[in-house]
């Protein structure tokens, strides 16, 4: 590619060697308007490059509906006009602590096992999508004046799969739609992954956290030649719910990046700057060494810990990697760019009207419909959020254990309208037993689906069956409320409000007035587990359980005078209202 190139020892700029400082930043995960910020703050920090995955799920929410494909080129334009050069990994897979690692529930669902390898529906579906993406990325190429300068391909396979022909269809495949920057793979530095992840002929780069010599001594033993680079630079990591809050200490973090740029490396940071799962687009990860214990959920929040942290302020990490970097820097680094408005006073939004979850299935959701056994959420065509299984226990009979197998992920259960228990897969019995005859719901809640490991792509809801005792109960009933029905403002206002706010689950609304916008947290003390809206905007999920306790408003979601606040609680709501501070 003119201009930029991959020499034997070194990246190449006109001939001339360069060291890549790149950090991540998704493009999904901040607001549009305030992607100049944030870019203009890792230019700040020292770094000339950015680094970004692509959402397949995100762009694509059923079969060959396109959804703003064209946020990537947006993006790259906004790299373009901050002065600093773009890596894009496109997948199809990202893992990136989102929704099936990237990969469509539409796809994964029948598919299982078959993706991410040469299977040959896998690999039409793919080259369908590339197709309809790449032009974003070869259009903004280096060589053609736009930031791209390296293209991934797929994402730390070496720790999933050793297909090489999948690989290799995948760098032909780039290649065939135009793209001209450099190819790469990274993965672990481990011999299995390097020899299950590395394509000939394409370069292969590393991921860790710490031990920067011993991790480029393993790349060195597969690839003699070649720029050496950490891809993933591991200076944070992600929380789940219910676990502790993950930090990292600056001064070790430092310490890590000084020791890869010493080995005269090139990196990139992950994250630089991590943003927000908004949309309930969170994923969520196994438990074990081998990634196949308990479902972990991640948070909404994505900080990670990292240096430009969820509302794009500067960190003590930011500040010791600043240093870092200015010791490499041909000249000064940029001005820190002042910091977005916050908002300018708190404000207590007042939820005055409520549906309950059965109005807001009737209002929203898909026509129900009489199965033999439980679908599962794959079934009835559900990314994000809730559906109602119902099924009868014939009677008279008496009171036995209520069990669901298979469940994934959480269950709120109501017998005979009754509120009985929560189950989870690692509880899946209720509480009391039930006596027959008896009508069961179970309102059940994907908290994400796995995006990394064995069990990426595995089934949501019940994926096995309600039995009474030990006999299995046919003949349910469904209908699925997809977190994309509340796109439709009118509709969600169209819900007929009920007098009173109950304390149940449901759907509660209210407005509240602002003077001075800006960015603000959402707190909702005591309520349980749920999702909130900001005129429209869906901040994502929030949980009792924590680490995480307050949502990030982004200040453009936020307008001068009246804005409206929808919460979506699904198991107990607190009292009826919400601060943003």
């Amino acid at each position: 590619m003119a201009g930029f190139r991959v020499g034997e020892d070194d990246f190449e700029v006109d001939g001339r060697p360069v060291r890549l400082l790149s950090g991540a930043l998704h493009y999904f995960r901040v607001h549009e308007e305030q992607w100049g910020h944030r870019l203009a703050m890792l230019r700040a920090m020292g770094l000339n490059c950015v680094e970004t995955y692509v959402p397949w799920n995100l762009h694509e929410p059923r079969p060959g509906e396109l959804r703003d494909v064209g946020a990537l080129g947006r993006f790259l334009d906004a790299v373009r006009e901050a002065g600093l050069w773009a890596i894009v990994r496109p997948g199809p897979y990202i893992c990136a602590e989102w929704e099936n690692g990237g990969l469509p529930h539409w796809l994964t669902g029948p598919l299982g096992s078959r993706v991410r390898t040469r299977d040959g529906e896998f690999l039409a579906a793919v080259d369908r999508w590339f197709a309809a993406l790449l032009p974003q990325v070869v259009e903004r190429q280096f060589g053609r004046g736009g930031p791209v300068i390296m293209v991934q391909v797929e994402n730390e396979y070496g720790s999933y799969g050793s297909d090489q022909v999948y690989l290799s269809h995948l760098a032909d495949g780039l290649r065939g739609l135009g793209v001209t920057a450099a190819l790469f793979t990274s993965d672990g530095p481990d011999d299995h992954m390097l020899t299950g992840g590395s394509v000939p002929g394409v370069l292969a780069t590393a991921n860790f956290g710490s031990n920067a010599r011993g991790g480029f001594e393993t790349l060195r033993r597969h690839r003699p030649k070649g720029p050496l680079m950490c891809m993933e630079f591991w200076c944070g990591w992600f929380d789940h719910w219910g676990a502790d809050h993950v930090v990292r200490d600056a001064e070790d973090a430092a310490a890590a990046l000084r020791e890869i740029l010493q080995c005269g490396a090139s990196v990139n940071l992950y994250m630089a700057h991590g943003g927000t799962s908004f949309g309930g687009w969170a994923g969520a990860n196994r438990a074990g060494q081998l990634h196949e214990g308990l479902l972990q959920p991640d948070v909404t929040s994505y900080d990670y810990d990292a240096p430009v942290d969820e509302h794009g302020r500067p960190t003590e990490k930011f500040w010791r990697f600043r240093e870092v970097f200015a010791e490499y820097a041909d000249e000064p680094l940029p001005d820190v760019p002042e910091q977005p408005a916050a908002l300018a006073a708190a404000v207590t939004a007042e939820l005055t009207s409520y549906a309950p979850l059965d109005a807001v299935l009737d209002g929203l959701g898909s026509a129900e419909g009489e199965y033999a056994v439980p679908p599962t959420f794959e079934d009835l065509d559900v990314d994000r959020g809730l559906v109602r299984y119902s099924v009868d226990v014939p009677g008279p009979r008496r009171a036995y254990p209520l069990r669901v197998a298979g469940l994934r992920d959480r269950a709120v259960v109501y017998v005979d309208g009754l509120r009985a228990g929560v189950l989870t897969e690692d509880e899946p019995v209720l509480a009391e037993p039930v006596a027959g005859p008896a009508r069961v719901e179970l309102w059940v809640e994907s908290l994400g689906r796995v995006n990394y490991g064995p069990r990426t792509g595995e089934s949501k809801g019940i994926t096995g069956g309600v039995l009474h005792e030990r006999q299995y109960l046919h003949g349910v009933r469904a209908r699925a409320l997809r977190l994309d029905a509340f796109d439709d403002a009118d509709a969600v206002r169209g819900l007929a409000p009920v007098d009173g706010s109950p304390g149940a689950a449901g759907l509660y609304r209210g407005t509240f007035e602002v003077s001075g916008a800006g960015d603000a947290e959402l707190e909702l003390p005591g309520w349980t587990r749920g999702f909130v809206w900001v005129n429209g905007f869906n901040l994502g999920r929030y949980w009792s359980v924590g680490p995480q306790h307050s949502l990030y408003v982004p200040g453009p979601v936020l307008r001068e005078g009246r804005n409206e606040v929808w919460v979506l609680e699904t198991e107990a709501a607190g009292e009826p209202r919400v601060t943003l501070s």
